[in-house]
């Protein structure tokens, strides 16, 4: 029922953990950005407590002053499920996490430039969002949760950048293409001589039916559990992990979901020379309105990702992985991707499969027919040449 704080509460300078989750409060006093000592903010609200729709909410204002930069020690900023949220004011550079999901109401985000400490971003379903400016400013930027922002999604991919593909870990986003350059299906490890391997590129694309009902609300769950990444041995599984896919998104459009794994992963401390790497689902899958249409691999070795100067000009196959990835979403065009599912795609490679055994046993068949009718008439040649000699041998 807490509805409203003092003006006063600027003065509290010591404070660094105010936790005002779940209250009533539509506004900030101005005061609020002079908590110098702030270090965490939580203001979220619980998903099936909220309307999902928010289009008569009127014209509420933000719940936060006209600036936060003043809350120089503040690292975690949390406002997930606030549907009013529509706007967020420039923010302290010293912000490690930003979760504002569900913030279906959220149309605009200060310029993000100077958050060059910035590890994770989570805006999943933020749908109004038109853009991030300055995102290809963050340089420490590991985790990026952008699953139901379609409205942005053609303007972020033009400015993710080669700074903030460096560190990251997790990406999700609107998109129904991987890179060419990702080998699909299993992959067989071989290792490669004075290089080690270094870290692996998981890429994957999901599509979610809303259509079909699950044991529990979609938008409760915090992430997609059903993809997972396995390592085999002589055909034994030995390893196997859940993909990091945070966020649901409320639609059934395509995403892309990029996932790497660093090198004190078990996933990629136990590959093996002639090991196998592959990615599936659940077995049997927790939500049946998933659909994984689209899954590849990239193994990264020693020095695959380490240049930092200049690479425009240089050939693909010598570009580090980072610029590799920041051309494909710079050029990468959203389009209707006319490509096949990777189910679809197995579907024709078993029935052409099916077509190419028919082929040859109708081949063989034929062949087989030949050389019998041939025989045949051989063995009456020789029957009649055997007759014609006895009747002869009689005669005389």
């Amino acid at each position: 029922m807490l509805k409203q704080l003092p003006a006063s509460i600027g003065n509290l300078k010591s404070l660094c953990h105010l936790k005002m989750a779940e209250t009533a409060m539509k506004d900030l006093p101005e005061s609020f950005g002079m908590l110098s000592s702030l270090r965490t903010l939580r203001m979220a609200k619980r998903p099936h407590l909220v309307p999902i729709s928010v289009e008569n909410t009127g014209s509420f204002v933000l719940p936060l002053p006209s600036s936060l930069e003043g809350l120089s020690f503040l690292k975690k900023l949390s406002l997930p499920n606030c549907t009013e949220l529509i706007s967020l004011p420039s923010l302290p550079s010293s912000l490690i996490e930003l979760n504002a999901d569900n913030c279906y109401a959220l149309e605009t985000i200060h310029d993000v430039s100077n958050l060059e400490s910035l590890e994770e971003l989570k805006l999943t379903n933020c749908d109004k969002v038109v853009d991030i400016t300055g995102l290809e400013c963050l340089k420490s930027l590991k985790r990026l949760y952008l699953s139901g922002c379609n409205a942005c999604s053609s303007k972020v991919c033009k400015r993710i950048s080669k700074v903030a593909l460096r560190n990251f870990q997790n990406l999700s986003m609107p998109g129904t293409k991987l890179p060419e350059w990702f080998s699909a299906g299993t992959v067989s490890f071989s290792k490669r001589k004075n290089l080690d391997l270094t870290s692996v590129v998981v890429g994957a694309i999901i599509s979610i039916n809303h259509n079909i009902d699950i044991p529990i609300r979609r938008e409760e769950m915090p992430c997609i559990i059903d993809v997972e990444a396995n390592v085999f041995k002589l055909g034994k599984r030995i390893f196997n992990t859940t993909l990091n896919i945070h966020g649901m998104p409320r639609t059934n459009v395509d995403h892309i979901h990029l996932c790497r794994f660093k090198d004190y992963h078990p996933l990629v401390s136990l590959l093996k020379d002639a090991d196998t790497f592959c990615v599936t689902t659940r077995s049997p899958p927790f939500d049946k309105g998933l659909k994984l249409k689209k899954c590849g691999v990239h193994l990264i070795f020693e020095g695959d990702d380490d240049y930092e100067g200049e690479e425009e000009s240089l050939d693909i196959g010598l570009q580090s992985v980072s610029e590799r990835l920041t051309m494909f979403f710079n050029t990468c065009d959203e389009g209707v991707d006319n490509t096949e599912s990777e189910d679809d795609r197995c579907q024709h490679e078993l029935e052409h499969e099916k077509e190419e055994t028919g082929s040859r046993l109708l081949g063989f068949n034929f062949k087989c027919s030949f050389i019998i009718s041939f025989l045949l008439s051989l063995f009456f040649v020789l029957l009649g040449w055997v007759g014609f000699g006895l009747s002869l041998c009689l005669v005389l």
